[in-house]
């Protein structure tokens, strides 16, 4: 069982920078794929970015590519998303999953478990 927790979400003029965080507990955090999710009101999630379970591979939507980085610390059971040159229609939920048996990370369906979100809002 794993349970996510993000954090560092909150409200940025548009340029601006956040850095969120996805606290786990669980064993099985360090061997499992994870991503962030975002959701803008009316909209369906959509995949930002996600890390293999040592960081050694990444991806990111291009909607953020060269913006986004995302990193991990599984001493910690904690990965990163640096928001860079933040855009107001980077305003949305962002969520954190985790899966062990992810073959396709853009899909929401195959991540075992999900953070509670948390709010980003970029003024323009």
């Amino acid at each position: 069982q794993v349970q996510l927790v993000e954090s560092g979400g909150g409200l940025v003029q548009a340029g601006g920078s956040l850095r969120l965080s996805c606290a786990a507990s669980g064993r099985t955090f360090s061997r499992s794929v994870v991503s962030w999710f975002r959701q803008a009101p009316g909209k369906e999630r959509e995949f930002v970015a996600a890390s293999s379970w040592n960081g050694g591979t990444t991806d990111f939507a291009d909607s953020v590519k060269g913006r986004f980085t995302i990193s991990r610390d599984n001493a910690k059971n904690t990965v990163y998303l640096q928001m860079n040159s933040l855009k107001p229609e980077d305003t949305a939920i962002y969520y954190c999953a985790a899966g062990s048996f992810v073959s396709n990370w853009y899909t929401t369906y195959e991540y075992d478990y999900w953070g509670q979100g948390t709010q980003v809002t970029v003024s323009s």
